[in-house]
C-alpha cells in the first residue's frame, strides 16, 4: 500500500474508485436496506478508499484502512470536524450542542469542563457503585434462574447502565426514568437514521408537521422533561444551600467562561447532559448485550472466562484493583466490541482540500470511516467473523495497527467515557459470570439495527441457570 501524503494537491483530481449506482438514487436504496452489508461488500469490491454517488451528483468518501482513520482522527484531525456533516446535523435535535456534535473552541472547553468527571481516581470511587448496582441486579434474577424464563438481557443492561450512569455523574436514581427514556430513544434514533440516509435530509427537520419530524420532536421531548427536570431538581437544591460540587452535574453548573465569567445556561447544560447520560449508559449496555449472545454461541470460551473469574475473585465482588488480573474477562469485552461496536460509523466534514493515500478529498465532502468494517479487515483480523479473544493477548495487539481496532474513536475527540465503559463493563461481566450462564432462546432471532448505536432489533432474549 502506498504511503499517506497530506497537503498537496495534484493537477487532475483523482477520486477513489466506488459505485455510481442507478439514476438518479445512487446506492441510497442499498445504504436504506443494509448499510452495514453495503460498506463491507463495496470494501471488498473496490478496496480500502471509496466514493460513492449519493443522489443525482452528491458523493461521499470512506475509508477503512487503519492507515486511512489515523491520518483523519490524529495526524489531519483539524481538517475533519463534526460540525457541519449531514449526519450530524440530524444527531442535534436529541442532543443539541453538546460533547458528540459541537467542534472547536466551544467543543474544547466543554470536553475540559467534564474530563475531570472520568479520570482515573473518580472512576475508581464509581467502581463501587457499578458493583452495587450489579449486585442488586443479579439478587433480582435469582427467582427467574433454572425456570426456563425467558428475558430480554439487553433491556437488562439499559437499566442497569442507565442507573450507573445516574448515580455516578448526576447522584439521581433514574430507574424508574427506564422505559421512558430508552423508548424515547430508540424511537428518536431511528428517525435521525431515516432522515440521514437521505442527501440534506436535515432540511426536513425544518417543517414541524411532516410526520416523521412530528414523532421525532414527541420523543426529543420525552427525554428532555426527564434531563430538564433533573438540571432544575439540582438548581433548586443549590437555591436551598445543599449543593456541594460532588459530581459531574454540579461541576458543569460550576464552571465560567475563562474571558466572560459567564456559567452554562440551561440549554447547555442540557446537551450535555443529554450527551453523557445517553452516551453514557447505551454504549456499555449494548457491548454487555453483544457480549453475553457471544459467549452463548461459544461456550468453550464462556468455560474459560469462568474459570479465570472463579480463580481471581473466588467468589467475592470485585474491585478496581481486579481489572488488571481479570485479562481474559477485558478479552472477551474487546473482541464483542470488535465484532459489535456500538458506534458503528463516524462521519465528518472535509474542511480543506486533502490528499489520503494518492486520492483528492475535496472541501466540503462528507466522509465516512467505520469500525465495524475495519474491525473485519481480513489483513488484520484473520477469520474476521470468528469469535476469539486471544485476538487482544498483548502479543496480538502489538502486531497490529492502532486503528485496526478504534471502538471509542480516537485522537483528540476520542470518548471521554471509554476507561468509564470498559471498566464498567469488565466488573458487571465479572460479577454476571460468578452467579449465572446466560443462553439465548433456540429460535430467538438476532438481527443488526444500525439506528444511532448499533442495537440488536429484536433485542437478546436468553434463559438463566444458576452457578454453584
Amino acid at each position: 500500500m502506498s504511503s499517506i501524503v497530506a497537503g498537496t494537491r495534484q493537477k487532475t483530481l483523482r477520486h477513489p474508485p466506488g459505485p455510481t449506482g442507478n439514476w438518479p438514487l445512487g446506492v441510497m436504496r442499498d445504504f436504506r436496506a443494509d448499510a452495514l452489508s453495503t460498506f463491507l461488500h463495496l470494501r471488498e469490491t473496490y478496496g480500502d478508499a471509496l466514493r460513492f454517488r449519493f443522489l443525482l451528483h452528491f458523493h461521499g468518501h470512506a475509508f477503512f484502512h487503519p492507515d486511512h482513520v489515523e491520518h483523519i482522527l490524529v495526524h489531519n484531525n483539524r481538517n475533519y470536524v463534526k460540525m457541519r456533516g449531514p449526519g450530524n446535523e440530524l444527531l442535534r435535535p436529541v442532543v443539541g450542542n453538546g460533547l458528540l456534535t459541537s467542534d472547536g473552541d466551544f467543543w474544547l472547553r466543554q470536553r475540559r469542563l467534564a474530563q475531570p468527571a472520568f479520570h482515573r481516581r473518580r472512576i475508581a470511587a464509581f467502581s463501587t457503585t457499578m458493583t452495587g448496582a450489579a449486585g442488586a441486579m443479579l439478587d433480582r434474577w435469582a427467582d427467574r434462574a433454572g425456570t426456563g424464563q425467558p428475558w430480554d438481557v439487553a433491556e437488562e443492561m439499559r437499566r442497569l447502565t442507565l442507573e450507573i450512569a445516574g448515580r455516578t455523574l448526576f447522584s439521581v436514581d433514574l430507574t424508574g426514568e427506564a422505559e421512558t427514556i430508552g423508548d424515547a430513544f430508540v424511537t428518536a434514533s431511528q428517525k435521525v437514521i431515516d432522515y440521514s440516509a437521505i442527501p440534506y435530509g436535515s432540511l426536513f427537520l425544518r417543517v414541524p408537521f411532516m410526520p416523521g419530524v412530528r414523532t421525532l420532536n414527541r420523543n426529543v421531548a420525552a427525554l428532555d422533561s426527564v434531563v430538564n427536570g433533573l438540571i432544575a431538581e439540582r438548581r433548586q437544591r443549590r437555591r436551598e444551600g445543599q449543593g456541594e460540587s460532588a459530581d459531574l452535574l454540579d461541576m458543569l453548573m460550576d464552571a465560567r467562561d475563562e474571558e466572560t465569567g459567564a456559567t452554562m445556561t440551561d440549554e447547555q447544560l442540557r446537551d450535555e447532559v443529554m450527551t453523557l447520560l445517553l452516551a453514557g449508559h447505551e454504549t456499555t449496555a449494548l457491548a454487555l448485550s453483544w457480549t453475553f449472545y457471544l459467549l452463548s454461541q461459544h461456550p468453550e470460551v464462556r468455560e474459560r472466562l469462568e474459570a479465570e473469574v472463579d480463580a481471581v475473585l473466588g467468589g467475592r465482588v470485585p474491585t478496581m484493583d481486579d481489572i488488571h488480573a481479570l485479562a481474559y474477562t477485558s478479552q472477551v469485552i474487546d473482541e464483542a466490541l470488535r465484532l459489535y461496536p456500538p458506534a458503528y460509523l463516524l462521519s465528518r466534514f472535509v474542511v480543506e482540500n486533502d490528499v489520503v493515500d494518492g486520492y483528492d478529498i475535496p472541501a466540503g465532502s462528507v466522509l465516512s470511516l467505520s469500525p465495524y468494517v475495519t474491525h473485519r479487515h481480513p489483513e488484520f483480523w484473520p477469520e474476521p467473523e470468528r469469535f476469539d479473544p486471544d485476538r487482544f493477548t498483548p502479543e496480538q495487539q502489538a502486531g497490529r495497527p492502532r486503528f485496526a481496532y478504534f471502538p471509542f474513536g480516537g485522537g483528540p475527540r476520542q470518548c471521554i467515557g471509554n476507561r468509564f465503559a470498559l471498566t464498567e463493563a469488565v466488573l458487571v461481566l465479572a460479577m454476571v459470570t460468578q452467579r449465572y450462564r446466560l443462553d439465548l432462546v433456540p429460535g430467538h432471532p438476532i438481527a443488526l439495527e444500525p439506528l444511532i448505536t448499533l442495537r440488536p432489533k429484536h433485542g437478546i432474549l436468553v434463559t438463566s441457570t444458576g452457578r454453584s
